[in-house]
C-alpha cells in the first residue's frame, strides 16, 4: 500500500466514524445553495506547477521527486476518480483518485484553455511531508470536497515526504517562493482566468505569503482584483511574521480566512523545533482577529491524535472553504 493510500484510509475510517458518532451534532453552519458536482469529476484533470525535480522516467510514477529542479515544470495530470456510489471502497476511504499521467507544456498560460469563456483556477500548497503523488490527490480531494467550479492546480514544491526532514522541507518551501509568484503573474496574464482561489497547507502557508507579499509589492491592486479567496489551512508560520506580512499585502489581507485548532499536535511539535514560537495555526482566534482576519476556530471539530488535516478530512471544514471561495460567511452554529 502506498503512502497516500495509507493515509487515505486513515482519514476516510476517522471521517466515517465521526459521522456516525457526531451526525446529530450541530457544527460549523453555512447559509447558501446546497453543493453541486465539482468540476475535476466530471473532467478529471489536474493543473500543476512544481519545482521539484523530474524522475529520470517522467511518464510513470512519480513523475517528480523530493529533489530541487533547475527550473519550474508546467503541466497537465490526467487523473482517475474514486467510483462513485455510498457502499463503494472510496465512501470509507479504502480507495482514492489516481495520477494515469503527466504531460507537460512550455508555460503557466498554456494551462488553461482558450475559447472556454472565464474560469476560475483553485490552487492547493501542500504542507510538510508530501510526495508529488500525496499532493496532487489531495488537490483533487479538495476540489471534489469543495465542489469547485472550475480548474484545479497543484503547487508541488520539493518536500523529502519522510518525519525527520522538516528542516530541509521548510527551506525547500522558502526557496520555490518566487515559483510560486511566476504562477500567479502567469495566471492573471492568461486571458480566460478569472478569480485565482488559494488554499494552502501548513508550511504551504508560509510559502505562500511570501509569494502574495511579492507580486503585491511588483502589482498592488491589480493582484487584489484577481485574487479571490485565500485559505490558511493549520498554518505553520511564525505569529509575528505572519501579522508583519498581512500589513504588506494591502487590501489582499481582506481576502484571507485562517483554520485554527488549538489542539493542533503537529503545530505544537513545529512550535517546539523552532525555539517555542507560536505558530498561526495553533492561535487563539482573539489575536487573529485583531489584525482583521477571518479566522475560524476547527479545535472542536477535530478529535483524532494530531488534528492537522481538519481541511481535507472534516465536512464542516470543507464548507468554510466552499463559502470563502463563494464570498459567503460561515459561522459557528
Amino acid at each position: 500500500m502506498t503512502t497516500a493510500s495509507r493515509r487515505t484510509v486513515l482519514r476516510g475510517l476517522t471521517s466515517s466514524a465521526a459521522l456516525l458518532a457526531l451526525g446529530g451534532c450541530a457544527g460549523l453552519s453555512l447559509s447558501g445553495p446546497a453543493f453541486d458536482a465539482a468540476e475535476i469529476s466530471a473532467h478529471p484533470t489536474l493543473l500543476v506547477a512544481t519545482t521539484r525535480k523530474p524522475v529520470d522516467d517522467a511518464r510513470a510514477e512519480p513523475w517528480f521527486g523530493p529533489e530541487r529542479a533547475a527550473k519550474m515544470s508546467v503541466a497537465r495530470a490526467r487523473l482517475t476518480p474514486p467510483p462513485e456510489g455510498r457502499f463503494t471502497l472510496s465512501s470509507v476511504g479504502l480507495n482514492d483518485w489516481r495520477i494515469e499521467a503527466v504531460e507537460t507544456v512550455p508555460r503557466v498560460s498554456d494551462l488553461v484553455a482558450t475559447g472556454a469563456g472565464l474560469r476560475d483556477v483553485l490552487i492547493y500548497v501542500h504542507g510538510f511531508n508530501q510526495s508529488f503523488e500525496t499532493a496532487a490527490i489531495d488537490a483533487a480531494q479538495l476540489s471534489d470536497g469543495v465542489k469547485f467550479r472550475g480548474e484545479t492546480m497543484v503547487f508541488a514544491w520539493p518536500s523529502k515526504a519522510r518525519l525527520f526532514d522538516y528542516g530541509y522541507d521548510r527551506e525547500s518551501a522558502m526557496w520555490s517562493r518566487d515559483a510560486l509568484e511566476q504562477v500567479f503573474a502567469g495566471l492573471m496574464a492568461a486571458p480566460t482566468v478569472g478569480r485565482i482561489h488559494v488554499v494552502s497547507h501548513s508550511i504551504g502557508t508560509m510559502l505562500t505569503m511570501e509569494a502574495l507579499r511579492q507580486i503585491y509589492a511588483r502589482r498592488g491592486s491589480a493582484v487584489a482584483k484577481r485574487i479571490g479567496a485565500v485559505v490558511f489551512a493549520s498554518p505553520d508560520i511564525d505569529l509575528d511574521v505572519f501579522v508583519s506580512s498581512v500589513k504588506r499585502i494591502g487590501p489582499v489581507a481582506k481576502k484571507i480566512t485562517v483554520i485554527t485548532a488549538t489542539n493542533d499536535r503537529a503545530l505544537a511539535v513545529a512550535g517546539w523545533i523552532a525555539g517555542g514560537i507560536a505558530r498561526v495555526g495553533a492561535a487563539e482566534k482573539a489575536e487573529l482577529e485583531k489584525v482583521g482576519l477571518q479566522v475560524i476556530d476547527a479545535s472542536q471539530e477535530g478529535w483524532g491524535i494530531v488534528n492537522h488535516d481538519l481541511f481535507l478530512s472534516n465536512v464542516q471544514i470543507r464548507k468554510v472553504i466552499r463559502a470563502a471561495i463563494e464570498g459567503r460567511p460561515a459561522e459557528r452554529a
